[in-house]
């Protein structure tokens, strides 16, 4: 029994293939096309599914739709008639995608791949929360799903067990935290459905001072995490823009310039929003633990993605354990409606074996050979050395050392928005340059931008204040007392981007001006390679973390493709590549001619 999940026409399309309910394969349809958050039809991605199933599209036995598109379309003739005539401009902006694709998925099915059989739409935040609990390893739990806006619902509750789902409570448009937070990226100068994790990571650098405006004007939140926007001073229902001069006069002026200066009012804007934002999280955590007697959470949508939000959740809610789909936004979506087809609209039991959870570490997108590799190589006339498999780990590890960057392409591609050691660059947490080094001469991107180390699972509580799991990079943790280094007092009178001059601890490069990390955990069951050569990191310098950015430049998808690998490694001062078992060494490398302008092809995110 085949089922395909597909995602599409709203930002970061993708595909999903379940064989007996079995994940097979995932993928976001940007890493084939090279173009972030493609929100087009993914028949990239669709194909890569098929073929990691080794099946045709005429061997599925049902396709899923992460989303009902007519009661969308309907949620936005009602916004736009309800704010009429102002909004027309968007109106005529929208209208002709929606008549001439959004609308006919069926068609652009039988038209793209051939397949004319069975298509079920369930609810987006449906999707959401199968994503969030079917793989999940727990047999009941509560969920969460938190995002902008599917067809009418923004946030949702309830609660799965066994193969049971069913959604308890909603918010509804146009009252939604993920909208919230993207006014704010908006409004500090990023690009709203990309820049929020750029607002998350700036906020540490600022003081939550505008918090008692923004639960005065802007969101009137209960108790029990649910909520109200004051819409007087948003845009988003109709116009082109996500706040308006309300807003701008709230805040004490326009909106920052994309790439303009970052001044202490948008650190502080950060701090603000992300600590309302944390607060309505834990708010619902806490309403959602009293109304269904859960130990169990499971997360999923846009915000669950907000792994400060995640981890205080986690440290300081009433949940015992917490699971979030590493692909959370509507990309995961994609896999949640293949699982909804599977477990309820099929009825099929979930695997009685719960003790892990069934997204194979979110591995799930294309794996190439070392053939496939030595024959891109070959055929480009590019220097390289074969490493034996067992010498591979120490050679890098060696290189990490010497404080060297490293390009690492190994196995399947990661679904999802974080690279986990498949598409990773490495280096070594210890270095205090590190971070600016990686910033400004490797990921052409914000200084103020943390990096997230991966440390062995079993040395986690030996660096951070936390137990347990983090294997999708989903929840913060906070450097141990003893691994911090004590600030002078002149240190601790720094503020804003001055504040990244302090070495802060052990691991400076991967240690946030507040002592936080976005963690990644490794076992060694879930990817042997990556953990035997961290392993062999600790054993030549006695620390177990490593620095692990996702394999790519700003603006750009993570590479998914040999070819992807070079070019981003030529394009950039990354020391050495490993792709497979080939060693790349810079220093052996031709002149890289580019082919036109690369920096234009993938502008700022």
């Amino acid at each position: 029994m085949d089922i395909l999940g597909i995602s599409a026409f709203y930002h970061d399309s993708a595909a999903a293939l379940l064989s007996d309910g079995e994940v097979v394969a995932a993928a976001q349809e940007e890493r084939f096309t090279r173009k972030k958050h493609d929100p087009e039809y993914p028949i990239h991605a669709i194909r890569y599914c098929l073929e990691a199933a080794q099946i045709s599209a005429a061997d599925l036995n049902l396709v899923a739709f992460y989303d009902k598109p007519f009661i969308k379309f309907e949620r936005l003739l009602q916004t736009y008639l309800s704010f009429a005539p102002a909004g027309i401009q968007s109106f005529l902006l929208a209208m002709p995608l929606w008549l001439k694709r959004k609308l006919w998925i069926r068609a652009i099915l039988e038209e793209e791949i051939g397949y004319q059989g069975k298509i079920l739409f369930p609810e987006h935040h449906y999707s959401h929360a199968a994503s969030a609990f079917y793989p999940s390893p727990f047999e009941e739990a509560a969920f969460m799903t938190l995002d902008g806006v599917g067809e009418w619902t923004t946030t949702s509750f309830g609660l799965g067990q066994g193969n049971s789902l069913k959604i308890l409570a909603e918010i509804k448009f146009p009252h939604s935290l993920g909208l919230l937070y993207s006014a704010f990226t908006y409004f500090t100068g990023f690009k709203v459905n990309s820049g929020e994790y750029k607002l998350m990571g700036l906020a540490p650098y600022g003081e939550p001072r505008y918090v008692e405006v923004i639960k005065r004007e802007l969101i009137d939140v209960k108790e029990d995490g649910s909520f109200k926007l004051n819409l007087k001073y948003f845009n988003y229902m109709i116009g082109l823009t996500m706040t308006n001069r309300r807003f701008a006069r709230l805040f004490g002026g326009p909106p920052r310039r994309p790439e303009g200066p970052m001044t202490q009012r948008e650190m502080d804007l950060a701090a603000s929003v992300q600590a309302v934002t944390e607060e309505i999280m834990l708010k619902m955590a806490r309403h959602v633990r009293q109304k269904t007697g859960m130990k169990r959470l499971c997360l999923a949508g846009g915000v669950a993605l907000n792994c400060v939000g995640n981890g205080k959740i986690l440290r300081e809610g009433p949940f015992e354990q917490i699971w979030i789909q590493p692909a959370a936004g509507d990309a995961g979506g994609a896999l949640g409606a293949a699982l909804y087809a599977w477990h309820r609209y099929l009825g099929k039991p979930r695997p009685a074996d719960n003790l892990r959870d069934k997204q194979k570490a979110s591995y799930l997108g294309p794996a190439f050979s070392d053939r496939e590799i030595e024959r891109y190589l070959q055929e480009n006339h590019i220097p390289y050395r074969r490493l034996p498999p067992e010498a591979l780990p120490r050679e890098v590890a060696r290189l990490i050392a010497e404080e060297k960057v490293v390009g690492w392409f190994q196995g399947r591609l990661e679904f999802g928005p974080r690279a986990l050691g498949s598409r990773s660059i490495l280096g070594d947490a210890r270095s205090p340059a590190m971070q600016t080094v990686m910033n400004k001469k490797i990921k052409f991107r914000e200084s103020f931008r943390p990096f997230a180390p991966t440390v062995l699972m079993e040395e986690a509580p030996n660096y951070f204040d936390f137990k347990g799991e983090s294997p999708y990079m989903l929840l913060t943790a906070y450097v141990r007392d003893d691994k911090r280094k004590a600030m002078s007092r002149d240190q601790k009178k720094l503020f804003g981007l001055d504040q990244l001059k302090v070495v802060r601890s052990e691991v400076p490069a991967v240690t946030h001006v507040d002592y936080s990390a976005r963690l990644q955990t490794v076992k060694r069951e879930d990817n042997p390679l990556y953990y035997d050569t961290i392993k062999t990191f600790q054993e030549l310098t006695g620390c177990p973390v490593i620095i692990n950015t996702s394999f790519n430049v700003r603006g750009e998808p993570i590479v998914c493709t040999p070819e992807h690998a070079y070019q981003c490694f030529m394009r950039t001062q990354m020391d050495y590549l490993v792709m497979g078992s080939f060693l790349l060494d810079k220093t052996r490398q031709p002149a890289w001619q580019e082919k036109g302008d690369w920096q234009k092809e993938f502008p700022p995110d």
